[in-house]
Order: structure tokens, then C-alpha cells, then sequence
């Protein structure tokens, strides 16, 4: 896709960019531009849409249909319209399914006409965002995520354990936010044990949540994989815990219940058949086991043991948290049964009285780049989220 195709677009985005100045002259502020292309996003931006909507910006919502990320904008009432889906690991698949869903948002965004556009690692929205020139923020918490060609954004946005000199842009186009970005929700959660009679935890001694790695990115080592089968086979062996399996998708569900049908068919490992909410799931389970990073990020945050099968480069973020014994690292097979422990664990909420910081500290960045842009575009009457 060729930015001289697009180019009536980016031209009709450049003489529509006054009118952002106009609106917020008449008291109407500029809209921002949020797009969920992965399922952790839902939960984190949930709040920093309330919190800029409730400062009177509204908001422009756009989700890919995969990884449940539809479905747990559904279970929180989101607005949002349905753009594209996952095109498979392969690369040639990935950048046809980048350049066709760039394509599907143009007409939203044109329509809108966002003066920020805000993700957690779209790619669709920063190319969208390169070539209509709309200013883009890129929130990271994993500082070896790829970023491809014409798709650099205007502001990267990082935890402050990460260092400016793994992050590739330059230094003054960075914004820092203290905490983990599972502190933006962690604060409001409230555990509804329902999800105990839905899925049948009642009886079980030791409930283990299990997060297979997520095998179409392109951080995925195969070792993940070979954690994985080890860690359920040492569960196996272990009669007295109930474990609760949250596959990424469809398919590799489908693959996890041929390999060990056994298992489930003597009920020791369960995968929900609907939607659940995680951050529920993780607390009423006793220890969290996952090849991914954000559903152990959540379980540290929630104080749950928790243990990281992922064997890519491991991030500053789970690095911290390793060293604090918040997050243990499991690096190979011989080392499941010595580093898990299985036991019951004592449910009291963690203090969370610092991570309201975090979700000020990101809001607050928000508010001086739309401060900034709106000046830039001459609008002198743009009042900034407060």
C-alpha cells in the first residue's frame, strides 16, 4: 500500500485539520483515537477512555476481532466498532493483514477526524497515523516489540524500569509512567465469585490458571512451548489441582484438548467455553502459570504466585518483578517441579493506594500532547484534560 494511493485521503485529513481548532473554539474538544488490537489493551485503556471522556474529549474506539479482544470490550460495555481480525503467524499473511486493516480504518478515521491516536503497539493505526500525518502516542511495556518502516510514532510512552536507550526514538519524544501498566486497572477491581460455580471450583484443593504461549507473535520461541507440555505434565501427576486453561484462540484450544484428553476428560483441566473476565480468573486461582506477559503482570499485581514460561528476551518489566519475588522465571524443563509450589493462598486484596499514580501519569501525558498539538494548529481556546 503505496502512500501515493492514499493520497485525496491525507490531503482531505490536512484541510479538515482547522476544524479541530474551531470545535475546541466552541467549547467541543478534539477527538482521540484509540485502537485494541490485542485483548490486554481492553482492560488497560478502559479507564483512560473514562477518564478523557469524563474531561469532556470524546473518544473514537476501534477493535480487531481476535484474541477476545471483542469479546472483553463487550464484558466491560465498551463502544466500539469492529475493524479486521488476525491473518495468521506468517509474514507475508501478517503484512497483507496490515495493509487491508490500515485500509478498513481509513474510513472511520477520516469520518472522525482524531487530533491523537493512541495504542498499546497497533500497527495498523501507526501506519494509518503516518500517512494522514495524525499525531500517535505508542504506549510499550516490552521494549523488543518490533517496529516496522512507516510506522514510527510521534511518542513512545514506556514504565520508567525500561531505559531510554532500548526504545528507538529519540529521547525527548519519550514519555515515562511509574508502576506497571496493570496498575492503570488493577485498583478497580472487584472479585465476583460467581466464576467459582461457573466453573466448577467449589471442590478443587488448588486452582492453577494456565496461559499458553502465545505462539503467533514474533517474539514466540518454541522452548515456551516445551515449558508448556512440561508444565502440564508435572500437573498431571498432581490429582489435587484443577487447572484452568486460557487459550489464546480457537484453534489452539482445539490443539491443547487432542494432546491431553485425558485430562479433561477426568475434569482436573477445564477451558472456559465463553469470555471470562482474567483479572476474576487470576484471583480466584491459587498460582498463575503463562508463556505471556500481561496475565502474569496481572497476577503480580494482584499478589498471586505467579511463574513466567516465556522464553524470549525477557523485558525490564518482568526483570523487576522477578527481583522484587513477585514473578518467578521458569528457564527449563528440570526446574517446573523444584520452582512451583502448589498451595492454597490467602485472598486479601494488595494495597494499591500508589497505582492511582500510574493512570494520573499516563492521563497527564495525554493532556500535554493534545495541548501541544492543539497549539500547534493554532487552536488558542483547547483546554487540556485536567
Amino acid at each position: 500500500m503505496s502512500e501515493l494511493a492514499l493520497t485525496p485521503a491525507i490531503e482531505q485529513v490536512k484541510a479538515d485539520r482547522h476544524l479541530s481548532a474551531e470545535a475546541a473554539k466552541g467549547g467541543r474538544r478534539g477527538k482521540v483515537w484509540i485502537d485494541l488490537d490485542n485483548s490486554p489493551h481492553v482492560p488497560f485503556f478502559a479507564p483512560i477512555i473514562e477518564e478523557l471522556e469524563r474531561s469532556g474529549h470524546p473518544t473514537l474506539l476501534t477493535a480487531r476481532d481476535c484474541f477476545q479482544v471483542c469479546g472483553l470490550a463487550d464484558l466491560l460495555n465498551l463502544k466500539y466498532k469492529r475493524i479486521g481480525h488476525h491473518y495468521g503467524k506468517h509474514k507475508v499473511m501478517k503484512l497483507a493483514g496490515l495493509g487491508l486493516r490500515s485500509l478498513q480504518l481509513l474510513p472511520s478515521v477520516l469520518r472522525n477526524r482524531p487530533v491523537l491516536a493512541i495504542s498499546h503497539g497497533s500497527r495498523s493505526q501507526l501506519l494509518v497515523a503516518n500517512l494522514l500525518r495524525i499525531p500517535c502516542i505508542t504506549i510499550a511495556d516490552y521494549e523488543f516489540a518490533k517496529l516496522w518502516m512507516l510506522m514510527k510514532p510521534t511518542w513512545v510512552m514506556t514504565p520508567e524500569v525500561i531505559q531510554d536507550n532500548t526504545i528507538q526514538i529519540s529521547k525527548e519524544r519519550i514519555l515515562k509512567y511509574p508502576g506497571i501498566k496493570e496498575d492503570v486497572y488493577v485498583p478497580k477491581f472487584k472479585p465476583d465469585p460467581r466464576i467459582v460455580d461457573d466453573l466448577c471450583l467449589a471442590g478443587a484443593e488448588i486452582v492453577v490458571l494456565l496461559r499458553p504461549p502465545a505462539t503467533e507473535a514474533h517474539y514466540h520461541r518454541p522452548e515456551s512451548d516445551e515449558l508448556f507440555q512440561g508444565v502440564l505434565d508435572f500437573l498431571s501427576t498432581k490429582p489435587h489441582t484443577k487447572v484452568i486453561i486460557l487459550p489464546r484462540n480457537d484453534r489452539q484450544g482445539a490443539d491443547i484438548r487432542s494432546k491431553w484428553g485425558s485430562l479433561f476428560a477426568k475434569g482436573q483441566v477445564v477451558i472456559p467455553d465463553k469470555v471470562v473476565d482474567g483479572l476474576n480468573l487470576i484471583w480466584h486461582s491459587d498460582l498463575m502459570i503463562s508463556g505471556g506477559g500481561t496475565m502474569n503482570r496481572e497476577a503480580a499485581a494482584l499478589g498471586v504466585p505467579v511463574y513466567s514460561i516465556f522464553r524470549g528476551k525477557v523485558g525490564a518489566v518482568d526483570k523487576y518483578l522477578a527481583s522484587f519475588g513477585r514473578m518467578t522465571l521458569i528457564e527449563d524443563k528440570e526446574s517446573i517441579p523444584r520452582k512451583i509450589i502448589l498451595e492454597k493462598r490467602d485472598r486479601a486484596l494488595v494495597n494499591s493506594d500508589h497505582t492511582n499514580m500510574t493512570l494520573n501519569a499516563i492521563v497527564q501525558h495525554i493532556a500535554r500532547v493534545l495541548k501541544e498539538a492543539a497549539e500547534k494548529n493554532g487552536s488558542r481556546g483547547y483546554n487540556s484534560v485536567q
